[in-house]
């Protein structure tokens, strides 16, 4: 089956539908930071590396499915919380206009949490009532990556939905126990490279694929809360940007010194680095042969932190997957007893 991917980032959710037995056909990305990187781990796939305003319905191939995360920023429980007003925000809209216009089996649409939030109620159910308008019957779910064998906390709002005339009948995935912790994902992983945003990235003989870490001061912010989980904890939600990486599980938790102050453990401060960029990309359950490409190191931060995990994405494809062969198995099946219902001679008496 094929589908379309929009927004598509450096491509988790891509490459998790991809492990599930779906083509990523065609995807569609703007930020010129990410295209080499795509380009690279997906060579099969056309890249349209423009706005999804400036896109037409004739620019997208016939797919089974369009799959998608819009710019999640607007949204944000940390953000502004501008939603629909936001111009980011609006971009929800675009993904529809296109979904109305190819009208594909299916459909996916991942956001953070923050979309849920009673500020938010009005426009979130404006989008699933666009979605249902456009003809298709619509799911959604809070979800935790963590249940899906990804070893890090991320709370996603996922939304499916499946075009009407299909009449499916879809469950999200079942958690996955037991969980996967930072030591299930990184325990391996031998000493990281220290680097500064400016510096070309670099990989020794033999050595893991982006496996270096930014040099660099912590915020305020930063140093309000914890930044450490240990070995045998799921990871905190990687970000997008390097300044805000969780510490490596290796140092101690860090010590409060009051309600929004902690500081790292007096005479282990040595003991406190970021995780690296494959550190990053290993929580998202990104595998190793999979390279990301950067002049700066915060982009590959960035590119990550954006991403879906690839693991939490495979568990819903398959859902998808499972839910679209069920009914077009129902479809067929139907469609045969009307014929053989058509078929049947007429007793005649005589």
């Amino acid at each position: 089956m094929k589908i379309a991917s929009f927004f598509s980032g450096a491509g988790g959710l891509d490459k998790g539908f991809e492990n599930a037995g779906f083509h990523v056909a065609y995807a569609n990305e703007y930020d010129k930071s990410i295209w080499e990187t795509f380009e690279l781990n997906f060579p099969g796939t056309r890249l349209d590396k423009r706005s999804i305003l400036e896109v037409e319905p004739s620019d997208v191939p016939d797919t089974d499915g369009f799959v998608g995360g819009p710019p999640c920023q607007s949204w944000s429980e940390a953000g502004a919380r501008r939603g629909i007003d936001d111009q980011r925000g609006q971009l929800f809209l675009d993904y529809i206009r296109l979904l109305k216009a190819k009208k594909p089996k299916f459909f996916l649409a991942e956001n953070v949490s923050g979309i849920l939030h009673e500020i938010h109620s009005k426009a979130f159910n404006n989008i699933l009532d666009d979605f249902r308008e456009a003809g298709y019957d619509v799911f959604y779910e809070l979800l935790n990556a963590n249940n899906f064998e990804v070893p890090e906390d991320r709370k996603r709002v996922i939304i499916v939905g499946f075009r009407k005339d299909l009449k499916a009948e879809f469950s999200f995935p079942l958690p996955i126990k037991p969980q996967l912790t930072l030591r299930d994902a990184i325990g391996d992983l031998g000493e990281a490279t220290a680097s500064t945003d400016q510096a070309k990235p670099q990989v020794l003989d033999g050595g893991v694929p982006n496996h270096e870490f930014m040099l660099g001061s912590f915020s305020t912010i930063y140093m309000s809360r914890n930044r450490v989980r240990s070995w045998d904890e799921p990871s905190f939600t990687i970000q997008a940007g390097a300044r805000h990486a969780p510490m490596h599980p290796g140092a101690p938790k860090m010590v409060k010194q009051n309600s929004d102050n902690f500081v790292f453990a007096p005479n282990e401060e040595d003991k406190y680095r970021r995780l690296s960029v494959r550190e990053c990309a290993r929580i998202q359950t990104f595998p190793d042969d999979f390279i990301f490409v950067y002049d700066k190191i915060s982009t590959g931060y960035k590119m990550i932190g954006n991403a879906v995990p690839v693991k939490f994405a495979e568990h819903i494809a398959r859902a998808i997957m499972k839910t679209l062969r069920s009914s077009e198995h129902h479809i067929r099946a139907k469609q045969t007893k009307k014929t053989q219902a058509k078929t049947v001679p007429l007793l005649i008496k005589s």
